[in-house]
């Protein structure tokens, strides 16, 4: 079915890089595909927990620029989850509403979307209530463009396209939204050192725990390239090509490391200096070219704690949600506020008299 024909979500603007993405492509690396899924995996699970969808739902990921969608189905719910990330709505009679970050919205016909992406964080999610109907590859809807498989036709969204949804018309109800959701992007990253750090020598090791690196401009879904102190090979800069996982910290032979994220090659062949925690994984994915990063040693004990203490979290999450106020004046506020200090008297039209 081409995604030009259908009912649901057209794309006027498609941003500069706008993909749909889910929790990844698990189980398929031995056949040499990439997991690939969102780079800030909290952020996606926590737009689809405002909406009322299982975590792993697919949705969009927006980088940097954002797009301007077109409702063309009887109505929607969306929320968008990023740093610094907004929501425009214009309706069809040229009425605008701003809509923040981590809370719900529904939208009729005719209505259009402008996302702000993240003005912090390098990607923002757009969930849209019970999902996307696109045909899953290897049981999952996560584009990989190099590929050319997953999402919309292995390809980031373009102008015309129309997102076909699996639900045309979304209930009236209680819109909802999420505070207190922590979506900054990472400065200090916790790795688990190796598999390979005795390929590199001491001082390597103390530099690349000690000093800070920017991420620079070569920064995409496969992985970031960092440039800082460089670190000293003990035994060469070439292994044997074996698994790599996500997180993973490959040091070429220029000595500066690069951190493979969710399009990463399944091998390489360069030594890597450490592996970051997977707690961390979604920070880091926030990053954006010009930030510069600290690597902290913890053991593999303190990082599956982490993960766990994570989980924990993300589990509650729909415990934390609160309703929406609807638009308009906020009674209860008014009233606790007791903007009435007083009261005139009718018959004296010289003077006011309040009575306590």
């Amino acid at each position: 079915m081409s995604v030009r024909s259908v009912a649901g979500l057209r794309v006027i603007q498609p941003g500069l890089h706008t993909t749909v993405q889910d929790l990844g492509r698990i189980g398929s690396q031995r056949l040499g595909i990439p997991v690939s899924g969102a780079l800030d995996p909290i952020a996606l699970r926590a737009a689809n927990v405002i909406v009322g969808n299982p975590q792993g739902m697919a949705g969009l990921e927006i980088a940097v620029l954002g797009p301007v969608l077109e409702v063309a189905t009887p109505s929607v719910r969306v929320a968008i989850a990023g740093e610094g990330a907004r929501l425009t709505v214009q309706r069809p009679d040229g009425a605008q509403r701003e809509v923040s970050a981590l809370e719900s919205i529904r939208l009729v016909e005719g209505d259009r979307l402008r996302v702000a992406a993240a003005t912090v964080s390098a990607v923002a999610y757009l969930a849209i209530e019970c999902g996307l109907a696109l045909p899953p590859f290897l049981d999952s809807l996560s584009t990989y463009v190099r590929g050319g498989f997953g999402g919309v036709e292995g390809r980031a969204l373009t102008a015309g396209d129309v997102l076909p949804l699996a639900q045309h018309e979304a209930a009236s109800r209680q819109e909802m939204r999420l505070p207190g959701m922590d979506l900054t992007p990472a400065s200090e990253i916790r790795v688990v050192l190796g598999p390979q750090d005795d390929y590199f020598s001491a001082a390597a090791i103390a530099a690349f725990l000690s000093t800070p690196y920017i991420v620079t401009q070569d920064a995409d879904r496969m992985g970031l390239r960092l440039e800082g102190q460089r670190l000293e090979h003990a035994k060469g800069y070439n292994i044997v090509s074996d698994g790599i996982a996500p997180g993973s910290i490959q040091v070429p032979g220029s000595g500066q490391p690069i951190v493979l994220l969710a399009d990463r090659q399944t091998t390489g062949g360069y030594p890597k200096i450490a592996t970051v925690a997977s707690a961390d994984l979604a920070a880091l994915g926030r990053v954006r070219p010009g930030m510069a990063l600290r690597f902290r040693s913890v053991s593999v004990s303190e990082a599956q704690a982490a993960r766990r203490a994570l989980e924990g979290r993300m589990a509650g999450l729909a415990g934390n949600l609160v309703a929406v106020r609807p638009e308009g004046p906020d009674l209860e506020r008014l009233y606790d506020a007791n903007l009435v200090s007083g009261v005139a008297h009718a018959h004296d039209h010289a003077t006011w008299r309040h009575h306590p």
